[in-house]
């Protein structure tokens, strides 16, 4: 028995011996690697991060209510949170809606698509997008020279609750009515900005309706004068390019006519909310060091104040709205002129079809009546061969004597083949030019005014 266990456990280890052998060939064992020689784990290069932050994020320039700018670029998150605008007012903003003309109003900015402005205005800064764009540059020279010549009043943020609180409690009425008188004839930041969109967008189309008309006028001139295949493709282009122009202009003007019946026409005024709010939050935070001495003021006067701002407000929302309203009128009458310019254009197109299917009408009552004419020529001539024919056919028989009597007849039978011949030339030539030139009007009616 101690010898079949010793067999037993001697086999045992072998065993063993066998398989921690195929284990170690299986699997080699790898010796660890120092630590100045360790290997790194992977990390994303700083040039990815780069790569992938540049891929949502696009160039804007930054105007402050100083005039000061500067080009940064910002993704779609940090305009956001800049300005305080949902997601997807940003999609106007995008390539979709390069030639819609939109301006959407929110709590504390205004998303403005206008042509090839597209920006997004605070109250306190203007976020304006691909400004190095060729279109863009000339607004954004006019519009950092306006805003350097007539900077708004900067606001305060960090104003003293004590002190707004010993104004309040003095004359709060008398305050917000010089407030009211002060600002009565002067544009806020946001409507001035708007202000200068509005009127570059109308010039340039306006510009553009103009020296679309002085290419326009003479163009067609000349086609009623001498109508060609360049003439007619200079006026099919006019035309094309007053339609497009048109659309533009009409969008424009839309949207400034949508504006014009929105009711809600106070909540362009961000900056007039904006210091609404901070006198409201001032009114509620009563100073900390004395607030125990304002408390009682700030009870008693809590009514009164809201009543006087709520008062003073109304009268302010319809002077400012009143100003909105005349300057989008103004902008909306000048976009109504450059509309009838256009629609003037297209009767004057519209006239000068007329007149080109009138001189078409001629022209083909004249190859009518050529036609008419030559086709009597030929009945005359196929007539004349046909009973010259009948007696030649004699006087073939006979042709030796019809010589030696009637040399002068003989003659005569001989001008008649070469007349007969040359009348067949004719009418086939007639019957040619008369196929060209029914081509030709049918591709210049399908050319022309299609």
């Amino acid at each position: 028995m101690v010898k079949r266990s010793r067999k037993k456990n001697v086999a045992s280890f072998f065993h063993r011996k066998l398989r921690s052998s195929r284990r170690t060939k299986l699997h080699p064992v790898v010796a660890p690697l120092p630590l100045s020689v360790a290997p790194e784990t992977p990390t994303p290069s700083a040039g990815a991060k780069g790569a992938k932050k540049k891929a949502g994020s696009r160039l804007w320039m930054l105007f402050d209510r100083s005039g000061k700018s500067e080009v940064i670029e910002l993704d779609k998150s940090a305009i956001i949170r800049r300005a305080s605008i949902p997601a997807r007012d940003l999609r106007i903003l995008g390539p979709l809606f390069a030639h819609s003309s939109r301006i959407i109003v929110r709590d504390k900015a205004l998303v403005v698509n206008l042509e090839f402005i597209k920006a997004i205005i605070t109250a306190d800064e203007v976020l304006l997008l691909d400004p190095l764009r060729n279109e863009v540059l000339p607004f954004v020279d006019q519009l950092r020279r306006q805003i350097f010549s007539n900077p708004p009043s900067k606001l305060d943020d960090s104003g003293n609750v004590d002190e707004v609180g010993r104004k309040m409690s003095s004359s709060v009425g008398k305050w917000l009515e010089d407030e009211n008188d002060e600002d009565e004839h002067v544009l806020p930041f946001e409507l001035q900005v708007l202000d200068i969109a509005l009127e570059f967008v109308c010039s340039y189309l306006d510009s553009t309706v103009i020296d679309l008309a002085r290419n326009a006028y003479p163009a067609l001139d000349e086609l009623t004068r001498n109508v060609s295949t360049k003439n007619l493709e200079r006026v099919r282009s006019l035309k094309s390019n007053l339609t497009r122009l048109l659309a533009r202009v009409q969008k424009v003007r839309d949207e400034i006519e949508h504006l014009l019946d929105n009711e809600d026409m106070y909540q362009f005024y961000l900056t007039r909310n904006q210091i609404q709010n901070q006198q409201y939050e001032a009114l509620l935070t009563p100073a900390t060091s004395k607030s125990m001495v304002y408390a009682t003021n700030y009870v008693r006067l809590n009514s009164n104040v809201r009543r006087s701002s709520s008062h003073a407000s109304f009268h302010l929302d319809d002077n400012n709205v009143e100003d909105l309203e005349m300057l989008l009128e103004a902008y909306f009458m000048q976009l109504e002129g450059s509309r009838n310019k256009i629609l003037s254009m297209r009767e004057y197109i519209d006239d000068t079809e007329d007149y080109v299917n009138f001189q078409l009408d001629n022209q083909r009552n004249e190859l009518i009546k050529l036609q008419l004419v030559l086709n009597i020529f030929s009945f005359a001539m196929g007539v004349d061969s046909m009973i010259t024919g009948l007696f030649g056919s004699r006087v073939v028989k006979n042709r030796t004597l019809v010589r030696e009597i009637h040399n002068v007849r003989a003659q005569f039978i001989d001008l008649y083949y070469c007349s007969c011949s040359v009348c067949i030339l004719v009418e086939g030539l007639l019957v040619f030019v008369t196929f060209i030139f029914k081509l030709y009007l049918m591709l210049f009616e399908r050319f022309v005014f299609d």
